[in-house]
């Protein structure tokens, strides 16, 4: 039977990321390594997110111009036959 239980993890940096992370604890004001770490997985997480949603609204601009020159062009034809 498999274990469902979140298991603690240990990282090995190199030298000059551990660096990076001590700068960011200071910078941050944050109380250790791992909150450097949480708060960047957490930052990532949400660019990602962002993204995939302005991607999302790129889509359904592109879809919405499409219907709209569609309308557009439609409309056109019924002003020019005095339908207006």
């Amino acid at each position: 039977m498999q274990s469902h239980t979140i298991d603690k993890s240990s990282f090995t940096l190199p030298a000059d990321e551990v660096l990076v992370v001590r700068r960011l604890k200071r910078h941050l004001r944050l109380k250790s390594n791992t909150e450097v770490v949480r708060r960047a997985l957490r930052e990532l997480e949400a660019k990602i997110d962002r993204e995939k949603l302005r991607a999302q609204f790129q889509e359904a601009s592109l879809l919405v111009r499409k219907v709209n020159r569609q309308d557009m062009a439609d409309l056109d034809r019924t002003v020019g036959d005095d339908l207006a």
